[in-house]
């Protein structure tokens, strides 16, 4: 089987850049061995919100100078400060395409609230989610925080606590809807989708629409878990037509409802275009010679290889099995990338827990086109793009899907460019 380009990981990174480069016309597949950290995510993508040396940011673009002074091999870095201005909007393009409505920009962070009451800086968040400027803070004065009695996935009580800080006079509302009564039996199924299920049916949301109405007239605003919508985010724009004041959604803990919306847009915009989805596959092992990748090996086509002129590892961390540690060591499961990690197992950790942890920067090992190193030769065909990278930290830094969607999407351009296939996207 033969292919232009050959994705391996089917989650924010490998998406984006399978659907950069099947809109090109290139002959595409992704290989996915199952469920990516997209269908944990809240909702929101972050660009950068914090240095490596802890000062938090504000305006991403204007620490770009300082992040690459502190951190010249972090992927942002890599890329240069110009690309990183690029791609970030067109990120914001390809989300808009695929029909995933975002409020923000990389000018400025915003404000969003977590399902822990936290309040987090968020490069870009669904529409339909609680956001609020970090420099007005936020619009209303009186907003009820209405959760579902017995549903443990969201603490209202925290969000309320998080509101003070704000000048916010909240109000708790607990529903008691009767369409929900027999979730309440069973707490493992009692969960963000599971509700979402019950409330698609017309008449069980036009029960949450009535009880909603009678708390909606006291307040200037609703916050309520993102447990509404099944599919889409048509549900919630019949809030908007209903209700004269906002009613605004807070992710959930996973599962998250708003990352299965993003993933199912973004997998079937990648459909739309004629790409081909392998799920439930994985690649066991690899063929290169002279420095190039001649075929690879998957665990549904046995003895049958699959080639292609380029290929995408996009495979994750150590949550995706992208990055495997074992005692004394850090590798690279598929092709056996040198991986950038301190050889003393010592000082992977931090003793405390919500100290940065240095294991998190650990990852494949590229060259500034971000192509894969192994033995210290560049593999000339091997792109590598998402969590698998090295010199990041995701979690402290806040820039997760930021450097998803950005080294995706330059590893898209340079492929398309050297195919002859790039076309400008439309502004």
């Amino acid at each position: 089987m033969q292919f232009d380009t050959l994705i391996i990981g089917g989650g924010l990174a490998g998406l984006s850049c399978g659907i950069y480069l099947a809109e090109q016309g290139q002959r595409c597949s992704i290989v996915s061995a199952g469920q990516s950290a997209l269908h944990f995510s809240s909702g929101s993508f972050n660009l950068l919100n914090a240095l490596p040396d802890g000062t938090p940011v504000n305006q991403p673009i204007e620490a770009f100078d300082i992040l690459k002074l502190q951190a010249p091999q972090h992927p942002y870095s890599k890329l240069g400060k110009e690309q990183f201005i690029k791609l970030s909007r067109r990120a914001e393009q390809l989300l808009a395409k695929c029909s995933i409505n975002v409020k923000g920009n990389s000018q400025q962070n915003h404000l969003r609230l977590t399902s822990l009451g936290k309040v987090s800086p968020a490069w870009l968040t669904c529409e339909e989610m609680a956001i609020f400027s970090s420099k007005t803070g936020l619009p209303w004065h009186r907003i009820a925080i209405v959760s579902f009695d017995g549903f443990m996935d969201f603490q209202p009580e925290l969000v309320a606590e998080a509101l003070k800080h704000y000048n916010v006079d909240a109000s708790i509302f607990w529903l008691n809807l009767p369409c929900l009564e027999h979730l309440r039996h069973n707490a493992s199924e009692f969960r963000s989708v599971n509700i979402a299920q019950l409330l698609n049916q017309p008449d069980h949301f036009s029960r949450l629409n009535i009880e909603l109405s009678q708390i909606i007239q006291h307040v200037d605003a609703i916050i309520m878990p993102a447990c509404v919508g099944l599919n889409n985010a048509k549900q919630h724009n019949q809030f908007k037509m209903h209700f004269d004041k906002p009613v605004m959604m807070v992710p959930t803990l996973p599962p998250s409802l708003a990352g299965r919306h993003i993933y199912q847009q973004l997998y079937h915009q990648f459909l739309s275009y004629g790409g081909s989805f392998m799920e439930g596959d994985s690649v066991l092992d690899a063929v290169i010679e002279n420095n190039s990748v001649k075929e690879v090996y998957t665990r549904n086509h046995g003895n049958i290889p699959l080639s292609a002129k380029n290929i995408v590892l996009a495979s994750g961390s150590f949550f995706n099995k992208g990055l495997v540690a074992e005692y004394g060591r850090i590798y690279e499961p598929i092709f056996g990338l040198d991986v950038s990690y301190d050889k003393n197992k010592a000082n992977w950790t931090e003793e405390n827990f919500f100290q940065p942890q240095p294991y998190m920067q650990f990852g494949v090992k590229t060259d500034t086109q971000l192509r894969g190193i192994l033995n210290n030769q560049v593999i000339t065909n091997l792109y590598v793009g998402g969590s698998v990278l090295g010199g990041f930290d995701p979690l402290k830094q806040g820039c997760g899907a930021g450097v998803s969607l950005l080294t995706a999407l330059h590893i898209a351009e340079q492929i398309a460019t050297k195919q002859g296939d790039i076309n400008e996207p439309v502004s």
